[in-house]
């Protein structure tokens, strides 16, 4: 598929049937940087997001506050290339790891987890 429209992709209906969506569709996507397990990010992906992701490679997530679809460094050019995704043992949540370009966080800093250190 040639589309850059996320909502346009299936999710394999083996991997589809192994998910546990939340009641609004969405299942957390926890993104780490591939080679030093740092955690970038979470953010959140319906089945078209995580199909989307599969396909281009490129970290696609739900936005839930602007309800559409965010693919990452679209607008920012901080870009994820995806070099893995996983699946937990419970099938409700994700594990992507990615070679980050630039901040990973909407703030621009490097991770969502830089600025508040609570222990």
């Amino acid at each position: 598929m040639s589309s850059d429209n996320p909502a346009d992709y299936k999710l394999d209906p083996v991997i589809a049937a192994r998910l546990k969506l939340n009641d609004a569709g969405l299942l957390p996507a926890v993104v780490q940087a591939d080679g030093t397990g740092e955690v970038l990010m979470m953010a959140w992906m319906d089945a078209h997001a995580l199909a989307y992701t599969l396909a281009t490679r490129r970290g696609t997530y739900y936005s839930r506050s602007r309800d559409e679809y965010w693919i990452k460094g679209l607008t920012s050019g901080h870009t994820q290339e995806v070099t893995g995704v996983r699946l937990d043992c419970d099938g409700d949540t994700v594990l992507v790891t990615v070679r980050q370009v630039g901040g990973a966080c909407h703030t621009g800093d490097r991770t969502c987890f830089d600025a508040d250190e609570l222990l």
